[in-house]
């Protein structure tokens, strides 16, 4: 029995239910015990070649399945997901659920052998908040530059309409972040003024292309519809505004883009929950990149870099689940944390 598979299946459930996703939690609990039954899951990723937690192999299927719903391959199983049937049973969804797994193996290992991806529009919110607290000492044009964009949905942040509890920044349009806000708010009135955008990714996904679409859009937990929501609103306006996320290693990109950057404007790096991801020899070489350039930065041309990751990655608890959204500003490298969230935003402690 693959011990740290199963372990990992245990502890994503858990996460999935305290991320207020209680069908996933419910549909992982379901697959951990089919494995150890020896069932369809078990055929499927019972000898997982791989780190289990690392590949997120539970969320694979779980978007698997998703899937199958959302393109209408499964109608029966698609009658029971939480789109159809609000207050559904897993008792009911599961061994439907696993009556695909079993008859549609074949696509199911095609589907899973991609890593999921998720543009969690919410997380626009945290980066908003240290973008701003840049701005507010910086009135000139603004260069961004995003790492791990996926579809590059939240390249297109300054359209979103920003409706916290206690404050609101930006106009009407398809993408209203909302979440629980205590703390300060950001500084408002700091002038913004995004001259260019720019994105890679790995393996970016084209939401243009309706397969791609779909797919990343499965991966978005199916009992969540403001998520859900969000997601279609934010592809509409990445279609619409044309966004394009260039197939590149973040390490080389990075580096490329910081040493050809213009000498007339700030440069902001930014990426949310993606630092954790990449090979530690990939992770210190984007650091390097960015801290050299930092260490090359004007009050004419700044560097400031973004981040929204847990917090483990940059001196807090190792094994700390809160993400910390902070922002290190050049000249002088000096780190502000401008507040503590989870890894959907739900609810932010702002610094």
């Amino acid at each position: 029995m693959n011990e740290k598979l199963l372990a990992h299946f245990a502890e994503q459930a858990a996460f999935c239910t305290a991320l207020g996703s209680p069908f996933t939690g419910a549909l992982v609990e379901r697959m951990r015990e089919d494995i150890i039954a020896g069932g369809p899951t078990a055929a499927l990723v019972g000898d997982w070649p791989g780190n289990p937690r690392a590949d997120a192999v539970s969320l694979r299927l779980a978007g698997a399945a998703h899937a199958a719903v959302l393109a209408g391959r499964d109608p029966a199983l698609a009658a029971l997901y939480p789109a159809q049937t609000p207050a559904w049973r897993m008792s009911e969804v599961w061994p439907a659920v696993r009556a695909m797994f079993a008859r549609d193996g074949g696509w199911v290992r095609d589907f899973i052998r991609s890593p999921p991806q998720t543009n969690e529009t919410r997380r626009s919110i945290a980066l908003l908040a240290c973008f701003l607290a840049f701005a507010r000492d910086w009135r000139g044009p603004v260069d961004m530059l995003e790492l791990g964009a996926s579809a590059g949905l939240n390249l297109n942040w300054d359209k979103f309409a920003y409706r916290p509890n206690g404050w609101s920044w930006g106009g009407d349009g398809p993408v209203v972040i909302d979440t629980d806000w205590s703390g300060p708010p950001p500084p408002l009135d700091a002038p913004l003024q995004v001259r260019n955008r720019a994105a890679c990714d790995l393996n970016p996904l084209d939401v243009r292309d309706d397969a791609q679409r779909l797919r990343l859009k499965s991966y978005i937990w199916a009992d969540q519809p403001d998520r859900l929501a969000r997601f279609d609103g934010a592809a509409a306006l990445a279609c619409a505004n044309h966004v394009r996320v260039e197939r590149a290693d973040a390490a080389e990109w990075i580096a490329a883009r910081l040493g050809a950057r213009a000498g007339d404007a700030a440069t902001i790096v930014y990426h949310s929950v993606f630092l954790q991801y990449p090979p530690r020899e990939a992770r210190a070489a984007i650091v390097a990149a960015i801290e050299s350039a930092g260490a090359l930065a004007t009050e004419s041309a700044p560097l400031a870099w973004v981040r929204l990751e847990p917090e483990g990655l940059f001196g807090g608890e190792l094994n700390s689940g809160r993400m910390v959204f902070d922002l290190v500003a050049w000249p002088g490298g000096h780190r502000r944390i401008v507040g503590y969230t989870d890894g959907h935003v739900r609810r932010v402690e702002a610094a």
